[in-house]
């Protein structure tokens, strides 16, 4: 995946923006694809804004052959924010993305998230419009984990026991396409289900969980844990 410099751009406004400090920057790359079939939605019209203020574009870009716009650079937070436990100040600014194409159902993904001095790989799915009855698919990304004021998390046994069904017991750790996401607390039976690829619900974790712009070697130790967890629960209770 190759990346655009700032000066490659597509940008719809009649001058140029004022140049941005790469210290306070991040960048983005969003990638259209049908829902249908994963194939590149050529042409499609991405208009980015604040999510504080939505009705003010700043960018407006076209996707590639390929369903790709051109990387474009984006005012971040400092990036000593994101590494400071004790800091009360957001680490990273929060875009909305507007993606329109014909014959395809509009889509707006609501606070993707910026960080100074990182790449920002944000996927879209459109549904063509002979599928699907929606005027408008609406992502909203909530704010991060490490951010946000959240219930704590249900505590869990180190050891769980294994109940006595008769199954084989693999030699070798396997690792599952697809994990079952209960999207609800455990005991809440109403919750739906959903099926999600394990490599898409691994970064999925990870980018609510911890900040890209931490050190490489704190970034593999907290994703180890991830894929851990999970396949303990796989094998365990899901």
């Amino acid at each position: 995946m190759s990346e655009e410099t700032l000066s490659e751009k597509s940008i719809s406004a009649a001058q140029e923006p004022e140049p941005i400090d790469a210290a306070y920057a991040g960048a983005i790359q969003i990638s259209v694809v049908s829902a249908i079939g994963l194939i590149p939605v050529e042409n499609a019209t991405v208009t980015i804004s604040y999510t504080g203020d939505p009705d003010s574009p700043i960018e407006v870009l076209t996707t590639d052959r390929s369903g790709q716009t051109p990387t474009v650079e984006l005012p971040a937070p400092p990036l000593s924010l994101s590494l400071d436990p004790e800091a009360v100040q957001q680490p990273y600014s929060e875009y909305n993305i507007f993606v329109t194409a014909e014959g395809y159902e509009p889509v707006l993904v609501s606070g993707s998230e910026i960080f100074a001095g990182e790449l920002s790989l944000q996927p879209i799915r459109m549904n063509p419009i002979t599928t699907t009855e929606e005027e408008k698919k609406i992502v909203i990304i909530p704010v991060h984990t490490l951010f946000g004021e959240y219930p704590p998390k249900i505590p869990e046994d180190e050891i769980k026991p294994m109940a006595e069904t008769g199954e084989i017991v693999l030699s070798r750790v396997v690792v599952p396409e697809y994990v079952i996401v209960h999207d609800g607390v455990p005991e809440d039976p109403t919750a739906p289900n959903y099926w999600v690829r394990y490599k898409d619900y691994i970064k999925n974790v990870a980018s609510c969980e911890i900040y890209s712009t931490w050190p490489e070697n704190s970034l593999y130790a907290n994703i180890l844990t991830i894929q851990s967890f999970t396949m303990n629960r796989v094998y365990t209770e899901w």
